[in-house]
């Protein structure tokens, strides 16, 4: 998928480098103050899985953007829908169409996939993030979020 001179490619385990270099970006842009990510063995068996979706936008062999996303199988229908988990630009990169690309290239993917419907959260605080899912064609939706913790030890 070339968009103006931005090739968006879904990664694989073949990928790992740019896989590293997207979750650099994501933790960048999202201000994480950790460099720590996965181990290689880690990001490689997730890059494995079929209901894991990667996707980055890489420009001139940089990783200037993407999303990543989990299909979940419905029990309702013959049919998946998929969640965003995390989805960014870099900085310098914004406003130039990168994003809508990367939801389009997406939409691609569900619609060979027979996945029905994608979802994401963002937080109402978030204006930037509400602005670009209302831009790109979302429809927002009220909800409250609910986290447990499960008792185990994060890594």
């Amino acid at each position: 998928m070339n968009h103006e001179g931005i090739n968006i490619k879904r990664l694989t385990k073949d990928d790992l480098v740019f896989f590293q270099n997207l979750i650099r970006l994501f933790n960048e842009v999202f201000e994480v103050k950790t460099t720590e990510i996965a181990s290689n063995p880690q990001l490689e068996k997730l890059l494995k899985q079929d209901s894991f979706v990667a996707l980055a936008a890489i420009s001139d062999g940089e990783v200037i953007g993407g999303i990543t996303a989990y299909e979940m199988q419905m029990y309702s229908g013959d049919c998946s829908e998929i969640y965003i988990y995390d989805m960014a630009v870099k900085t310098t990169s914004q406003h130039m169409g990168i994003g809508k690309k990367l939801i389009n290239s997406l939409k691609e993917h569900c619609l060979s996939h027979n996945i029905i419907n994608i979802f994401v959260e963002a937080h109402e605080v978030d204006k930037h993030a509400v602005n670009f899912y209302t831009s790109a064609g979302g429809i927002p939706e009220k909800v409250v979020h609910f986290n447990f913790n499960s008792g185990g030890i994060a890594v």
